[in-house]
């Protein structure tokens, strides 16, 4: 990976708002209340989304919005603020309508853009046409008498060719004929990709396009850059939403689009280590949370099944039956079962005891994690042994950076955090690894 370019080195909310809402007495009511969103409910990062979510007919009045709300109110708002504009690869005109409001809103003389981060692009093709907007965002700092790169610029992948610039940014970066160096985010857009791919699926919904996310994930940790998944428009299936961020965390995507601040609030706590570890069990293709009762961890579903025999076990997992000979041989059964979720207690102590074991001049040591589990009445007491050594340490250390990256920034959510783990928790959490 390379050097991250900004300041934030996480980006966990990406949440988008109309910037005029028609029909309104005060068009720009969704924006003054997005404005004042503070604590989990508040993104890293605030959209004001003067393309996709206002009409055409709004976007001129909804870019003096965005001067208005953000003159008044961006000051305190605890995020970055980054107004989308309109832009198009195949539409010199968009991208000119596009020019000229981000020149009204970097104004100075408007009073908005000291609380302004940057522009978010949509629709860009390949790296040429990331180039063009660069130059403008140039041209818009010169105009304005602002530092050039001083303005980040975000990208939103809702092209092939764009998914295909990914792989030349590397190499476009830093040359002195740009300033792509102000580049931040790398966004996915699947609902246009999915149109511009000419994709079809028998229920009309969007693939899941993994490949694109990884590719974004790859490219913003090829760049310094930091990737964020598109929006996820069902949103009363808040276990769906779940679901996506964790599939996105383990290729390295640690940011989702938000359309509710109900969203916000999920995908901010979703990266962080749980509060409380809990231990998984596979129950045949299943995986299901055991539940704790008694300091006994407890499967209470019917995919799997224990008895105790004459000398022995008899262990079930859906179709598949185990006679296991002793306690030993059911033990080396459940192990292959069992999986624990570390929470942010456990992260800290194994990396408190690997700095003290690494001091003293020990290069790897074992962690044991250990439990008694529960299945119809009948217990076993397991443990799992890890090895962690330099390698485990720097990738339990994502976690806690971003833990770290955010007690920085969001200051607002100090409160939260020591809620959610205890003042000691995070005080240890904080100073880990430094």
């Amino acid at each position: 990976m390379d050097k991250r370019r900004h300041e934030r080195k996480f980006v966990r909310t990406f949440f988008t708002t109309p910037t005029a809402v028609e029909g309104e007495d005060d068009s720009a009511k969704m924006l003054a209340n997005a404005s004042q969103l503070r604590g989990m409910e508040a993104p890293d990062v605030w959209v004001p989304d003067n393309e996709d979510a206002t009409a055409p007919n709004m976007r001129d009045e909804g870019a003096q919005n965005i001067i208005d709300v953000v003159s008044e109110n961006g000051a305190d708002f605890p995020g970055e603020i980054h107004p989308r504009v309109v832009w198009h690869r195949d539409s010199p005109q968009t991208r000119y309508q596009g020019f000229q409001h981000m020149l009204e809103i970097a104004d100075p003389a408007n009073g908005a853009v000291d609380d302004i981060d940057g522009f978010v692009i949509p629709e860009v093709g390949d790296i040429d046409d990331w180039k063009k907007a660069d130059e403008f965002f140039t041209i818009v700092e010169n105009e304005h008498g602002l530092e050039e790169g001083s303005l980040k610029m975000s990208v939103i992948i809702e092209s092939g060719s764009a998914e295909l610039a990914m792989g030349k940014l590397r190499d476009e970066m830093g040359k002195p004929t740009n300033n792509l160096e102000r580049m931040f985010l790398l966004v996915d857009g699947e609902v246009d990709y999915t149109k511009d791919m000419r994709a079809i699926t028998p229920t009309g919904e969007l693939p899941e396009w993994k490949e694109l996310r990884h590719n974004t994930s790859r490219g913003a940790s090829a760049n310094g850059l930091i990737a964020v998944d598109g929006p996820f428009d069902d949103i009363r299936n808040v276990e769906g939403y779940h679901d996506r961020i964790e599939a996105n965390n383990a290729m390295g995507m640690l940011g989702i689009w938000s359309l509710t601040p109900g969203q916000v609030v999920e995908a901010n706590q979703s990266p962080l280590p749980p509060a409380e570890g809990s231990w998984l069990i596979d129950a045949d293709g299943r995986e299901v949370e055991l539940e704790s009762a008694d300091g006994v961890e407890v499967y209470e579903g019917d995919r799997i099944s224990l008895e105790e025999t004459g000398d022995g076990y008899t262990l079930t997992v859906g179709s598949d039956t185990y006679e296991l000979d002793d306690e030993e041989a059911l033990h080396e059964e459940l192990l292959g079962l069992l999986d624990y979720v570390p929470s942010m207690d456990d992260i800290v102590d194994s990396m408190e005891e690997f700095e003290a074991a690494k001091e003293a001049g020990k290069g790897a040591i074992a962690m044991t994690q250990s439990a008694t589990v529960r299945i119809d009445g009948v217990e076993v007491d397991v443990a799992k042994d890890r090895m962690w050594d330099e390698a485990t340490y720097q990738a339990l250390m994502t976690p806690i950076a971003l833990f770290q990256d955010v007690y920085e920034n969001r200051p607002d959510q100090h409160d939260d955090l020591a809620e959610l783990y205890s003042e000691d928790v995070v005080e240890r959490a904080v100073e880990v690894g430094n």
